[in-house]
């Protein structure tokens, strides 16, 4: 049980460090989501019995997601610039990819709510605003080793944004980062910290402690919304999904040196077809991890 949610956790991660599709989306097409959401409820909850579990569970989760984000942090860090084209193609894969699960998943749930589907144009409408914003150049260009004393605040409000994206299913908080302009920033800063480079640690304190905040204060909301009002919010899932492709291409333009937003001319369809096989490899290691956690079981079983 525990190499599942360490490699949960790893999932989760990768999926974190790119724009496009949240942990919240991993953890729901690889079935762990429910059980993820109602055990950061139960951390901050007033429930102390509930808490030791929950914990232990997201510890665990905690852990392998760690190592994912070590590892995408060191290979996006030193690819993003002279791959963006390709990356950001990927990122379009991987987000195409995951909707089908997501349609397949909750089929009963969206079954005679068509009406509903309004909630997923509001979802597409949020994130193209976003974008659009960040167009003004909203928060100047961060370096978190040389941080202005509003661009702290700025950094913290992103990083609270950025969590809530995360848990939801749905756009990526790589993707509200990388609409606020701090994407690169952040990942670069993981990256020259585990160089030993401390002068971005107090830019990833704040951050850190904006994303501590963002939890605090999105997962009741969240948690209570996906019981009471499932269609809509699977809708709005879905629109912010397919919103999420549109700031994916408008990536590129929000690098320190501004490249022209994904085109025809600049689409790989490698790239593409990798964020795909990668969402698929995904799903295979979830049943082969599966398969063997009921075969061990059942040996068990029949040894007692």
């Amino acid at each position: 049980m525990m190499l599942i949610n360490l490699f949960h956790g790893f999932c989760m991660a990768l999926a974190d460090s790119v724009p496009g599709v949240s942990g919240g989306t991993i953890a729901f097409i690889l079935g762990f989501y429910d059980k993820f959401l109602n055990s950061l409820h139960d951390l901050f909850g007033r429930d102390r019995a509930a808490r030791l579990p929950a914990l232990r569970y997201l510890a665990k989760l905690g852990a392998g997601w760690v190592i994912g984000m070590a590892l995408a942090a060191t290979v996006l860090a030193q690819v993003f610039d002279s791959g963006v084209y390709v990356l950001s193609s990927a990122f379009l894969g991987l987000t195409v990819a995951s909707l089908p699960f997501i349609l397949k998943e909750e089929r009963e749930t969206l079954r005679g709510h068509a009406s509903s589907m309004l909630f997923a144009v509001a979802g597409v409408a949020l994130v193209v605003g976003l974008v659009t914003l960040r167009g003004a150049n909203i928060g100047g260009t961060l370096s978190l080793s040389d941080l202005q004393a509003w661009q702290y605040l700025y950094l913290f409000q992103t990083g609270m944004l950025a969590i809530m994206a995360m848990v939801l299913p749905g756009i990526s908080g790589s993707t509200l980062l990388l609409v606020f302009g701090a994407y690169m920033p952040v990942i670069t800063a993981l990256h020259e910290l585990m160089g030993l480079n401390l002068s971005v640690l107090p830019g990833l304190i704040v951050f850190g402690c904006g994303v501590l905040s963002g939890i605090a204060l999105s997962i009741h909301f969240i948690r209570k919304a996906l019981q009471q009002f499932r269609p809509q919010m699977v809708w709005f899932i879905i629109g912010l999904m397919l919103g999420s492709l549109y700031a994916i291409v408008m990536g590129p333009a929000t690098l320190a040196v501004p490249q022209e937003p994904l085109s025809l001319a600049t689409f790989s369809f490698p790239g593409f077809l990798g964020g795909v096989a990668v969402l698929g490899g995904l799903e295979a290691a979830r049943h082969v991890l599966e398969r063997r956690q009921t075969e061990q079981q059942e040996t068990i079983y029949t040894e007692f």
